[in-house]
């Protein structure tokens, strides 16, 4: 959450329920959607590093609000996050690791978890198949999300058709 509200503030000072409805239009429903709590939690911790600045506006109305602003150090750390490529291979897959150890432990079958994970990797399709129904057309970005979604997951589960074949064989 740190990084992307620092890329938000890139455009100008916000406070922080303004980063989360912006979090919100621009990613649409399919992204998890951010708690204002978190965000504020997130905002103080920005502040404190020194990534961001604060500044309470005053309010005739309302209670103050506390608009933030990217500073020198915070705009280094946005260059830096866009520079650095995404290196997270998924050699770390905890459904991998139970079908692995359940042979060695007699409490679950392989064919079995293959096809209860492979049920949960269709839910998971339809839902964001539904969701990429219903959202707004214009928002390319949240269809984008959705799409590598779907593209995950259906490697997912043509890597768990290759998984039972080769358990199959073994059999």
């Amino acid at each position: 959450m740190r990084l992307p509200l620092l890329a938000l503030l890139a455009r100008g000072p916000a406070h922080g329920y303004e980063l989360k409805q912006d979090l919100v239009q621009l990613l649409g429903a399919a992204y998890p959607q951010p708690n204002v709590g978190q965000i504020y939690v997130t905002l103080g911790r920005l502040e404190k590093t020194g990534l961001i600045e604060g500044e309470a506006i005053e309010q005739s109305s309302r209670p103050n609000k506390k608009v933030y602003h990217l500073t020198e150090a915070g705009h280094e750390a946005l260059r830096a996050w866009f520079e650095e490529t995404a290196d997270e291979p998924r050699v770390r897959d905890e459904f991998f690791m139970k079908l692995a150890l359940a042979p060695q432990t007699g409490l679950a079958d392989q064919i079995s978890l293959i096809n209860r994970q492979r049920r949960q990797y269709l839910n998971t399709m339809r839902q964001l198949s539904k969701l990429a129904a219903a959202e707004d057309r214009d928002n390319r970005i949240s269809h984008l999300l959705i799409e590598g979604a779907m593209l995950h997951l259906q490697a997912d589960l043509d890597w768990l058709e290759r998984c039972q074949e080769e358990l199959e064989e073994l059999q």
